[in-house]
């Protein structure tokens, strides 16, 4: 490092350092300045000579390099908020033979929203490297991972079984959380496609602006390269749109267009490309709704919905409850590294009572949770959520006598307190009643 240091004149030095970084200043171990470049200063307005040898904070506010210093510790990708607007930055503490001699500081972003648009154009360039790797080959999930046994579901997948091999466009509805991924899978699994790509996009993920390239490519005129779009990816599979009622009403024309034509028009090319894709969409909210409110525009929705699947909430079909528990515990268990975990007989029934408006994906975040939680194999109350073990005021009935349902809504509020509060001359105040009375009460419910 020394001999190719000797090998770089001052001059060099000094045009690498003004160029290296967009903003960057270094301090010493009293975090006074010894090095600004010119591009920050004239950022700070500040002239160079006059910044050198200052504190740091007197020239950069909301600095934290005496920190970086103090601690040691590098900051990384900081927002630091300076002249009004949040930036993104480095903080490097300098160690020579041990000892801190100063800290580095630089500006990686000078505006978040660039960073968020980077942050966007990575993530969905990571996933089209991610489903290059697999080969475009999706095959997670088949009708045996639908669990239940409801009538909803046993004609649910009785209807998959009959569409599956035909090439009909399907839409699937259902509230967030509900798995309608997996229903799309299961049609593309079950279909002559199945040995071809299954690919995914969705809508609500992908920036607006982002999503016609994400979909349909763009050829880059200065290289002259294409980047394949989703709809291209999928050609000779399946496309499963995901969330299509995210996807504005100028590519809702777009992608009409390509359904009736069979052909997608890439950005910025001059002509178009025969693909022959099997569309699946989904979306957590009525498309026929949307359509009267005019934000979907007709023709695609009658495109679309020739066959639709309605996915019931985990609460409209409860009777799925219990074989849905003992699947994803088990799962979670051996996840877990554990041998065996139960269910207490009090979890069994909050979870029971529980309305679920986070469908099946909340059911398995809070099993998962709950089997690390779990006390000596066994997941007691304590081990779920509060918002769980919060019972619905009006989850008591409403039919039959009036003297049943007070017997029932004084034995819910009982068991509910016992449940969070193990002092009983506590309950008993806070009921308004004796603790020989709570007593005779607990006696009378079992509890």
């Amino acid at each position: 490092m020394g001999t190719f240091l000797k090998n770089l004149s001052t001059s060099v030095l000094a045009e690498i350092l003004e160029n290296a970084f967009q903003w960057f200043v270094v301090v010493d171990e009293h975090s006074n300045i010894l090095y600004i470049n010119e591009e920050y200063c004239h950022f700070l307005e500040v002239k160079r000579d006059d910044a050198i040898g200052k504190p740091v904070a007197e020239i950069i506010e909301n600095t934290k390099m005496h920190e970086v210093i103090k601690s040691g510790i590098a900051d990384i990708a900081s927002p630091h908020y300076i002249k009004g607007t949040y930036m993104l930055a480095n903080r490097v503490p300098l160690v020579v033979e041990g000892k801190i001699v100063g800290a580095f500081g630089s500006v990686i972003f000078r505006d978040m929203s660039d960073w968020k648009k980077l942050s966007s154009h990575v993530r969905t360039t990571m996933e089209r490297i991610q489903l290059n790797m697999e080969d475009n080959s999706y095959k997670e999930y088949h009708l045996g991972d639908i669990k239940g046994t409801s009538s909803a579901v046993r004609k649910i997948k009785e209807t998959i079984e009959i569409i599956a091999p035909s090439d009909i466009p399907v839409l699937i509805e259902g509230e967030s959380g509900t798995g309608k991924e997996i229903f799309a899978h299961s049609i593309h699994q079950l279909s002559e496609r199945s040995n071809e790509p299954f690919v995914k996009v969705n809508c609500a993920e992908v920036p607006p602006e982002m999503l016609e390239e994400e979909l349909f490519g763009k050829l880059d005129l200065a290289t002259g390269k294409f980047s394949r779009g989703r709809y291209k990816q999928a050609d000779k599979g399946t496309l499963f749109i995901d969330e299509i009622s995210a996807l504005p009403l100028t590519l809702q024309a777009k992608l009409l267009r390509t359904l009736q034509d069979g052909a997608v028009f890439t950005m910025q090319a001059e002509k178009e490309e025969q693909v022959n894709v099997r569309i699946l969409a989904s979306s957590n909210i009525s498309l026929a709704n949307l359509v009267e409110e005019k934000k979907f525009r007709e023709d695609l929705f009658y495109r679309i919905q020739a066959i639709t699947l309605r996915i019931p909430p985990l609460r409209d079909r409860m009777e799925d409850l219990d074989e849905l528990l003992n699947y994803f515990l088990q799962k979670f268990v051996v996840r877990a590294g554990r041998r065996k975990i139960v269910l207490a007989t009090k979890t069994r029934e909050i979870l029971q009572s529980y309305h679920w408006p986070g469908n099946v994906r909340e059911l398995q975040n809070v099993l998962q949770a709950a089997v690390y939680l779990a006390e000596n194999d066994v997941i007691v109350p304590s081990a779920l959520p509060i918002q769980v073990k919060k019972r619905n005021a009006l989850s008591f009935p409403t039919n039959g006598k009036l003297e049943d349902i007070l017997i029932e809504v004084e034995k819910r509020v009982i068991q509910d307190l016992l449940e969070n509060q193990s002092n009983k001359a506590l309950i008993a105040k806070q009921l308004g009643i004796s603790r020989s009375t709570l007593y005779e009460k607990i006696k009378k419910y079992n509890f």
